[in-house]
């Protein structure tokens, strides 16, 4: 097959030019690109399973990727560098019987966390040196972004040895005064509980793992928190609630009470975040952030989750905010509109009533 390196580049270039989060490669349309949640097409005419075939062909060569994992499985995620361009995460898959791609455009450089509105609330914790801090929220919600940030926080004031454990690495770092060690899952270790085991036999002080699968691992990561780690891992959940009941759900019945008591005792911090659209129609993100109090360590332990909400929302002081008063402080500062708030609102009638007329 005789690939046009050129036509892929032509792609990759125009998506991080219009600062696109994401690169579509499906037959039938054309190569598209999402700014700001809105889908673009790029080029004159939609490409067919050849097409696809041949510029996802053309990805795995750029990142001296075997295509094995593809063939055996449906699906494979890597990631690979243009320099002088970006670094892309791809998902490559089958539909329909032939090859297709989404290509995430990620900076080489770690962005910088005031540009992105990310709360200082959030940036102090890098200053935490053990226990479990869980970054979570919908695919595409920043969670990756802000992990990148605080770890770079930590390498440019701490003289640690960080960790981090991704499938793929997104974000280069260059050691500060840290020690950076970025292991790809597949690539540099078999999976994410290999890894984590092994990294527990680096002198880390630091450990990202980029995400928690199965109970297994979440078990070794609570492990490691336990025993004098910091351990910073995301989850595919949204707000802290879910988030508790998601971990505990993992496990067998007759062992989610000892968890709970794992838990409530390794758990540092919980921030939950969304990017919804402000005025301008660009993404704004909002947070909810639990940090593990006495009364809160108390209501994970017991099983009380549901009381865990109203805990955040009377927290301020503790440095807590819950998702609705993140978009409410929004609101007060002009950068979302009224419908916004009610659209995206966890408790759309108590936000009515907070807005008022």
């Amino acid at each position: 097959m005789v690939i046009d390196m050129a036509e892929l580049i032509d792609y990759l270039e125009k998506a991080v030019k219009d600062g696109a989060s994401d690169l579509f490669i499906v037959a039938g349309s054309r190569v598209c690109e999402k700014v700001e949640k809105c889908m673009y097409p790029i080029g004159e005419e939609a490409v067919y399973p050849q097409e696809t075939e041949r510029l996802i062909t053309e990805l795995y060569a750029r990142a001296n990727r075997p295509m094995a994992e593809y063939r055996n499985k449906g699906d494979d995620d890597f990631s690979f560098s243009v320099p002088g361009l970006a670094r892309f995460r791809v998902n490559s898959y089958r539909q329909r019987g032939s090859m297709a791609a989404v290509v995430r455009v990620v900076v080489f450089e770690v962005p910088d966390w005031q540009s992105l509105h990310i709360p200082s609330h959030v940036m102090d914790l890098a200053e935490v040196t053990h226990g479990m801090v869980l970054v979570t929220g919908t695919a595409g919600s920043g969670k990756s972004t802000t992990q990148a940030c605080i770890i770079d926080r930590i390498n440019r004031t701490r003289g640690c040895h960080i960790v981090t454990l991704e499938d793929p690495i997104e974000f280069l770092h260059r050691n500060q005064k840290s020690i950076v060690s970025q292991r790809e899952v597949a690539i540099d270790s078999e999976n994410y509980l290999t890894a984590l085991r092994a990294c527990l036999r680096q002198a880390p002080d630091v450990i990202l793992l980029g995400e928690m699968r199965d109970h297994e691992t979440i078990r070794t990561a609570m492990t490691a928190a336990e025993t004098g780690h910091l351990l910073i891992a995301t989850l595919h959940t949204k707000g802290a609630v879910n988030t508790i009941d998601r971990i505990v759900d993992t496990f067998p019945s007759g062992q989610q009470q000892q968890v709970r008591a794992q838990l409530g005792m390794v758990l540092h911090t919980v921030v939950s975040q969304q990017l919804i659209p402000d005025k301008d129609g660009e993404l704004v993100p909002a947070y909810e952030i639990m940090h593990m109090n006495n009364a809160i360590r108390s209501m994970v332990r017991e099983g009380k989750d549901h009381q865990i909400d109203n805990a955040i929302a009377a927290g301020g002081g503790e440095g807590m905010i819950s998702m609705d008063q993140s978009m409410l402080a929004l609101y007060q500062e002009g950068r979302i509109t009224r419908e916004t708030a009610l659209e995206y609102a966890e408790h759309p009638e108590q936000m009515l009533r907070r807005l008022g007329n």
